[in-house]
């Protein structure tokens, strides 16, 4: 016996058969998420949204263990600072390309962050954003992710990529790839570092933040500023909900962010 389909649903059938995961709701300004082949076996979940007219695209690198969450109308849920502002990105006029996870590790390290095989990751990440903008790359991270972002940032010579943004950095030298600890004369490009003075993680002391501005002595345009406001901080010191996720300002540092990288200045 023949099965014979309507034509809507073998469209679908053929959709999953392509090997193409991309996530489409009614919401036309939604995002998509891609797995982009990067390794023999492996690829990288990347949570993409195109921001019609876009200025610049940000390749992001959350904190923690990476990742951005489940995703839900058409948004990432990750409570990670630059995760949960992803609307307030887009609405600057930025294309996103949240980096993710490869799919044969369920936690990217601190060791992982500076590793060869994380470096393969995000330069194919990075080959497959350019084929979707021309628009200059800016690389964001934040806490943990500022470490992966650091590391593009020295290792990878793009001519694409256009600055770097770190937010409540890694810099005690007890964390591997810590920012101070990595080759930051190598990056000759504009570079903000947007750090919390209430920042009480115990690895992104502020006192401890100047030493990259310091270490950034190959870049043309570098600044360093110091935020103080928010409100109603809870849980742990080193997640999204305190100080060191910007909470309670999370509008006033997406727009101080945007503005310099639309326009960089000391």
């Amino acid at each position: 016996m023949s099965l014979t389909f309507p034509l809507s649903f073998r469209w679908l059938l053929w959709f999953f058969a392509t090997g193409v995961l991309a996530l489409y709701v009614a919401d036309s300004k939604a995002g998509e998420l891609v797995k982009v082949p990067s390794r023999a076996d492996t690829k990288v979940t990347v949570f993409w949204h195109a921001t019609e007219a876009a200025t610049a695209t940000l390749l992001v690198f959350p904190g923690g263990g990476g990742g951005f969450g489940r995703v839900e109308n058409g948004w990432p849920s990750s409570n990670n600072f630059l995760v949960r502002t992803s609307r307030l990105w887009a609405d600057e006029g930025f294309n996103l390309a949240i980096f993710g996870r490869p799919n044969d590790s369920d936690e990217l390290g601190y060791e992982d962050r500076i590793s060869d095989i994380h470096m393969q990751d995000v330069r194919a990440v990075l080959e497959w954003v350019k084929t979707k903008s021309t628009a200059p790359i800016w690389v964001i991270g934040t806490s943990r992710g500022t470490i992966s972002a650091t590391s593009t940032l020295v290792r990878l010579q793009d001519p694409q990529i256009a600055g770097g943004v770190l937010s409540s950095s890694v810099v005690s030298y007890k964390k591997a790839g810590a920012i101070p600890k990595q080759d930051l004369q190598r990056i000759k490009l504009p570079m903000l570092v947007y750090h919390h003075e209430k920042d009480a993680c115990d690895i992104c002391k502020p006192y401890e933040v100047p030493s990259i501005l310091s270490g950034l002595s190959g870049s043309p345009m570098k600044k360093l500023m110091f935020v103080n406001g928010g409100a109603n901080p809870t849980g742990s010191a080193c997640e999204g909900n305190h100080w060191h996720g910007f909470i309670g300002m999370e509008s006033t540092a997406v727009a101080d962010i945007s503005a310099w990288i639309k326009k960089p200045e000391r």
